[in-house]
């Protein structure tokens, strides 16, 4: 007998994250999921304890294919598996023209080489922890109330040079403008780093980290737990930047996401009525 589960979508584009919730039987013990050779841990439904669920965050670089989900679970003390398959299709994502300081495009100085290579291995080490523990208990919310000024997955291309895409979501936002944490969890990072400038990194738990970067002035440091719409920074022009706004984004076990998707996702299916 297969097992009882629901996906949020048939079918997902690169970029996006993927819920999938399984109903708690009676001698079932469920264990991880797989997606290539990434593995994903399956929770306990944070307000539904009839039910289990895991995130499955698709990469940005995943080209549009048909994949195969393996769930693991224990089913009277025995290991068992079972497959979904998923069909993954392309965003569609535009291109989009910046014009920045020359400097923050190609960096030759091997010191700036070292430091952003550091903080880009700092930063994965932070992702790469899994936090059991939930912190949030409610819906996300926004960081800013404001009009969004570039959305997440536009390729980037700085100074007629491709970089990359954009990882988040840019929200106007004039230099002070209070900052908000989008839910509970703890500070994991708060520094200047040389691209997203005043940075700011919250765990959320189950592997789920906000991130706000630009600002001006920091309110909160590292260790520090938040609580949902507590200031935590205020807006800026910090790093590469091509005026003052706020760059926000998610992570999902160190996976970059589309955070508006995520957030409209997480909300519909875990905390609906909160």
């Amino acid at each position: 007998m297969g097992l009882d589960f629901s996906l949020s979508e048939p079918s997902v584009s690169n970029g996006k994250t993927l819920y999938i919730e399984f109903t708690k039987e009676k001698n079932i013990d469920y264990k991880n999921i797989l997606l290539g050779k990434k593995s994903y841990k399956i929770f306990n439904h944070p307000t539904d304890n009839k039910k289990v669920y895991a995130l499955v965050p698709i990469s940005y670089y995943q080209k549009p294919d048909y994949k195969e989900i393996e769930i693991r679970f224990l089913e009277n003390h025995k290991i068992k598996k079972q497959y979904i398959l998923i069909d993954i299709e392309d965003g569609k994502y535009k291109k989009e023209k910046i014009k920045v300081q020359k400097s923050k495009v190609n960096p030759k100085s091997k010191k700036i080489q070292t430091r952003t290579s550091t903080e880009y291995k700092n930063a994965m080490k932070i992702y790469g922890k899994i936090t059991n523990e939930s912190y949030i208990d409610s819906k996300f919310i926004m960081p800013v109330d404001s009009i969004i000024t570039s959305d997440f997955g536009k390729a980037r291309v700085y100074n007629n040079t491709l970089k990359g895409y954009h990882s988040g979501t840019d929200f106007r936002a004039k230099i002070g403008t209070p900052i908000l944490a989008s839910n509970d969890g703890v500070v994991v990072l708060a520094k200047n780093r040389f691209y997203a400038g005043n940075s700011i990194i919250i765990d959320h738990g189950h592997g789920i980290y906000s991130c706000y970067y630009h600002l001006s002035k920091f309110r909160v440091k590292k260790g520090d737990k938040v609580k949902k719409s507590q200031i935590i920074g205020l807006s800026g022009d910090t790093g590469r930047i091509t005026g003052p706004h706020l760059h926000f984004s998610m992570r999902v076990y160190g996976v970059q996401v589309d955070p508006l998707q995520f957030i409209k996702l997480i909300n519909q299916k875990l905390y609906k009525d909160r």
